[in-house]
Order: C-alpha cells, then structure tokens, then sequence
C-alpha cells in the first residue's frame, strides 16, 4: 500500500493527504463545475465553473482539516498522543495511541471536532450569500439540484438577504455551497450511531444506553428510505452496519452525568438540530 504525501505539521500533528483524496476531491470538483453550477448559475465561461468548483472542494477540505485538527489537539492535551492526521477518500483519519477510558473525555474528543468544523462553516456561509443571486423558481432550468435549508442555513440566509418572496430561490455563491455542505457533514458526524462522533457523544451522555438511540436513530433512517422509496441514505447506513451501530463500552458507563457533559450535550443537540435536514438534496 502505498504511503501518504506528508504535507506540513500543525500544533505538532502531522498532516498527509492518502492518494485516494485526489479521487474525491477531482470527483466533487467536477461534478460541481460540470454538472451543478451550471444547471444552477447559467451563462458563464467553463473556466469559471471550474474555479468555483475548485473553492468548493478546497474548502469543504480545509472544514475537514479542522475537524480532524480538533479531535486531535483535544486528544493530545488529555494524553492520547496524537501524531498524524490522513486525509483520505472518506475524509480524515487521526491516529489514535488508545481509545479515551473516561466518558467526559470521549465526550471532548468527539465534540471538539464538529465545534471546531462549525466555525468556518458559518461564516463561509454567510459571506457567500452576500455574494449570491436570486432567480425566480419559474427561470430555474429543469433537472436543477436543489438543497434543503436547514435551520441554521435558514437563519443566516435571513440575515444576508432579508425575508425573500416565496416564487424566489438563492442561486448559491460556491463559498455559501461550501458553508452548507460543513454544516451537512457536521450532521452526519453527530448522528448518534456507533463509532461516528454523535455516537462517541450520546454513549458518553448516555452509557450503555446509547444503543438504543442509535438503533432508533439507524431505523428510523431506514425507515424513511423505505417508506420515501429513496436511497439518500443507504450508502450511509450500509457502512454503519459493517461497522457497528452500538458502541463499544468504555470504563465508567454509568457514572453521573454532571452539569458540563449535560450543558455540552444539550449545545451538541442543538447543533444537530440546526444542521440536519432529513432531504438535504433533490430535484
């Protein structure tokens, strides 16, 4: 197999891109320069199309990184040591030296990373809709993607360009798309099944527990893919059955709660909530 690129340090962690990143990162580039931008914003130059696809995948990258940073930076200040994060066609990998035995510090790690991926998410985001247009839905050429507005997309949408007239639709700046796909991805890490981050975070909230919000969680998804006739999320629940929706047991299940991890969950929760949209892409 071969090795990673090794890129630069950062806080002492060692940051290497696996050759299958450029798989993805090609791959997400172009479908946006080739396929979404202009079914979306019409009559630019190819050139064009393919820089703004390029901002998108490079900054849906640099949220990944940051996610990745946190996770690890948390990890190393309660000893975990460690040394390398790898970005790869999943995303990124950092290599842990042990699992955490204690469930506030699960609770940090897991937290921290999708915290940290929220930042420049939001502000990405609104500085993109400053920069995008509005185009009446009649105009909107057929077979366009369209993605749902979660709550916190909504919120800050409202605050760029005001109360919008409902025959109108945003035709996204790529810094707005980038935005919105931090905020998707940061719903994906927080549903609480298995070895995601929201599963680390409800087994630290909840103990042994946990299993049944993940397994409500897995089946309610599955549910709904079924019932919709839809496959929005069955790549998503393949992998997390491989993988494993409970999560293992870790030394002091069990223990009180206490007023941080309660405050902690309950921000968490509502990170989730705001970020998660049940549809996130249709046409």
């Amino acid at each position: 197999m071969a090795r990673p690129i090794n890129l630069f340090k950062i806080l002492g962690i060692r940051i290497s891109i696996d050759y299958t990143w450029f798989i993805v990162f090609v791959l997400f580039a172009w479908s946006l320069a080739y396929g979404y931008y202009p079914a979306n914003i019409p009559n630019l130059s190819l050139s064009t199309y393919i820089v703004m696809g390029v901002i998108s995948s490079l900054s849906l990258f640099i949220c990944v990184l940051i996610h990745e940073l946190s996770h690890s930076y948390t990890s190393n200040r309660l000893g975990l040591d460690i040394k390398e994060i790898t970005l790869f066609i999943f995303g990124g990998m950092a290599k842990l030296t042990r699992e955490p035995d204690r469930a506030m510090d699960e609770l940090k790690i897991a937290a921290a990373g999708p915290l940290a991926g929220l930042i420049p998410a939001i502000p990405l985001t609104f500085l993109g809709l400053t920069l995008s247009t509005t185009v009446n839905k009649a105009n909107i050429p057929e077979g366009a993607l369209h993605f749902a507005d979660p709550l916190l997309f909504k919120a800050l949408s409202w605050m760029a360009l005001g109360p919008l007239n409902p025959d109108v639709e945003v035709m996204i700046h790529p810094l707005a798309y980038a935005g919105w796909v931090g905020m998707f991805v940061t719903a994906l890490n927080l549903l609480p099944i298995g070895q995601l981050d929201g599963g680390h975070i409800t087994h630290a909230l909840f103990g042994s527990r946990s299993r049944l919000v993940a397994f409500a969680m897995f089946g309610g998804l599955l549910g709904f893919s079924l019932w919709e006739h839809t496959i929005t999320w069955v790549p998503l629940l393949v992998l997390l059955f491989f993988f494993g929706i409970q999560h293992p047991h870790i030394n002091d299940d069990g223990r009180p709660l206490g007023n941080v991890r309660v405050a902690l969950g309950l921000l968490l929760g509502l990170v989730f909530a705001t970020c998660f949209s049940l549809v996130p892409i249709w046409q």
